[in-house]
């Protein structure tokens, strides 16, 4: 045995949950993504999807993948930069950054990659990137790749953020990233007071907008529009992961950023682009959100039922203002055991823990989709009160 396999082979944490019968990663679904799906020959409640508009397994979105595919093939066998550009991989950019008010965009293979290839080149060493401490995992590789000093501040604490401000060169590129919706907390970030703060000390911000996307704003153009920012914010990104029902990203913004990102973005110049399929998916899934006010309705009616339900219910769900709705556990054995007696229950939900989160701070996710029932809701918040109470989460 090397070195390298010597040192690895001293990880057993999956294991010791494994042999508990905790062990929450990896759980095989048979069948489409809608609000039940079958594991193990039973069906069971999903409230661990992103799939916010419910749109998965929509037949207009499926035709529309199946008919590029017929057309494009299954690949496009080479990066955007070269030989991988498809007439319908302009048509979503220039449909995408329409929709979200920017001037272009570019779309990326995933959202991760988006981040981490955006992130990572828009500054220099003598810049400054400055982020929320529980900002996505993407945005915190994509600084890490960056020559550029980086800063953290507490997570929507617009004091610390001007803290920070105060101490870069005023001469120097400022550039603030947040999420617009916090994937684990479902909080939104304080965009007015930001914007206020980019304008007292001449910054410039970028939005992550992939829990935002379909579900915020008019038409779902997300948190910028929602507050009525989207001039006053640089740098937008998306993913069609989440309520676009596909997968992969973009980032959208002037014409000089987006023309320096496409030839300097490393994730966007080195990665095969996106296939037909999705492609197709994402253009199609985009009308569709655009066009369905009733679907965002019912999906804001059944948030504000659960978030309704689950306080009442006296679970601790912090300052959740969208369809992600946390169950507090802070105790990791707890939250692994947690999930377990909710998939007996029949009900699928995602545990939380470091580095997602603060060792503190473990949770259970429940994610909601516009196309879930109230009866639903009412079956996950009293078989949820069982599970939290039988481990002493609830009193």
């Amino acid at each position: 045995m090397g070195l390298l396999q010597e040192k690895l082979s001293k990880y057993r944490l999956p294991q010791k949950y494994q042999a508990e019968g905790v062990y929450p990663y990896f759980r095989e679904i048979d069948s489409h993504q809608d609000t039940e799906v079958l594991m193990d020959g039973k069906k069971v409640l999903m409230f661990g999807s992103n799939s916010y508009m419910g749109l998965t397994y929509d037949q207009r979105i499926i035709n529309a993948a199946i008919e590029a595919t017929k057309k494009y093939g299954t690949g496009c066998a080479g990066s955007r930069f070269l030989n991988g550009t498809l007439d319908i991989h302009v048509q979503l950019e220039k449909e995408l950054a329409e929709y979200v008010g920017k001037d272009d965009a570019l779309v990326y293979s995933t959202g991760f990659s988006v981040n981490e290839g955006v992130v990572s080149c828009l500054t220099d060493r003598n810049d400054y990137i400055i982020c929320d401490d529980r900002d996505h995992a993407s945005i915190v590789d994509g600084r890490r790749l960056s020559f550029s000093t980086q800063l953290k501040f507490k997570h929507n604490d617009m004091e610390a953020l001007e803290k920070e401000l105060k101490r870069c060169n005023p001469d120097a590129v400022k550039l603030i990233v947040v999420d617009g919706v916090f994937s684990m907390e479902g909080d939104l970030a304080n965009l007015p007071e930001i914007v206020r703060l980019k304008e007292k000390y001449n910054a410039s911000i970028m939005v992550d907008e992939a829990h935002g996307l379909g579900v915020f704003g008019h038409q779902g153009k997300g948190v910028c529009d929602y507050f009525g920012l989207t001039d006053e914010v640089d740098v937008i990104m998306g993913t069609f992961s989440k309520s676009l029902a596909s997968i992969g990203g973009f980032v959208a913004a002037d014409h000089d950023t987006i023309n320096w990102l496409r030839h300097n973005s490393r994730t966007y110049i080195f990665s095969a682009s996106l296939t037909p399929a999705s492609t197709a998916a994402a253009i199609e899934a985009l009308h569709i959100i655009k066009e369905d006010e009733q679907r965002r309705k019912n999906l804001w009616d059944i948030t504000n039922y659960a978030l309704d339900r689950f306080r009442n219910a006296g679970f601790e769900i912090g300052n959740t203002s969208s369809p992600i709705i946390p169950l507090y556990v802070r105790d990791v054995d707890k939250t692994f055991a947690v999930t377990k007696l909710a998939f007996d229950e029949g009900i699928f939900i995602n545990p939380v823990i470091p580095p997602a989160c603060a060792p503190q701070d473990t949770l259970v996710r429940v994610a909601l989709m516009a196309t879930h029932t109230k009866e639903q809701i009412d079956y996950a918040v009293e078989h949820l009160v069982k599970c939290f109470k039988q481990l002493d989460i609830l009193k």
